[in-house]
């Protein structure tokens, strides 16, 4: 991503005979992907579900997709119901594949921990310091963007990229249990602590 600049469309096509009421672009066929937006979806879902439902039999924890809660956004925003969803939960993570679309997923990467980065800027508390500690990007090899490497800098994130279905399980199994036994150790305080002392 670079630097962009607004301009208004209107004034750039003023002096043409195009119809600036009816201008429409489908950005799908623009970047070939078109005819396999809904291909893709359904795999990148699939791959979600398939993770969900390994990390709910090893090591057997409640791992849910935000879709599995099904509230309107009529009712809450997608935004807001990401940072509550991450606010309740023991660890967050966002999976980025290669196929699809990723732009929702850096969306919600941003403002999860962002808000965790304001809660800490705003209470100036060291249990709030662990709440990023909490937080897994995963993105499968070959998906490239400056933005992830910022998620370990400016947020203190984990990032781990993945081959495979299975890998991308082992990874999420890896990173689950790892925040289970620091909770266990004394070496990251659990959330009840962090909800008793704010």
């Amino acid at each position: 991503m670079g630097p962009y600049k607004t301009f208004s469309l209107e004034e750039m096509l003023a002096d043409t005979d195009v119809n600036t009421d009816s201008v429409s672009v489908d950005f799908g066929s623009l970047t070939g992907d078109a005819d396999t937006d809904t291909t893709a979806e359904q795999t990148v879902l699939d791959r979600l579900i398939h993770a969900r439902d390994r990390l709910r039999v090893d090591p057997g924890v409640n791992a849910f997709l935000a879709l599995d809660a099904d509230i309107d956004l009529d009712e809450m925003d997608a935004a807001t119901q990401s940072i509550a969803f991450a606010r309740a939960s023991n660890v967050t993570a966002f999976i980025a594949p290669k196929v699809g679309k990723n732009l929702g997923v850096g969306i919600e990467t941003g403002s999860v921990l962002e808000d965790i980065f304001r809660d800490q800027e705003q209470n100036n508390e060291t249990a709030l310091n662990t709440r990023a500690e909490r937080v897994v990007f995963v993105h499968e090899a070959g998906v490239r963007s400056a933005m992830i490497g910022s998620i370990s800098r400016r947020w203190d994130a984990t990032i781990y990229s993945y081959e495979t279905d299975e890998d991308l399980v082992r990874r999420l199994r890896e990173f689950v249990a790892n925040v289970i036994r620091r909770e266990l150790t004394g070496n990251l305080p659990s959330l009840d602590d962090e909800t008793d002392e704010t």
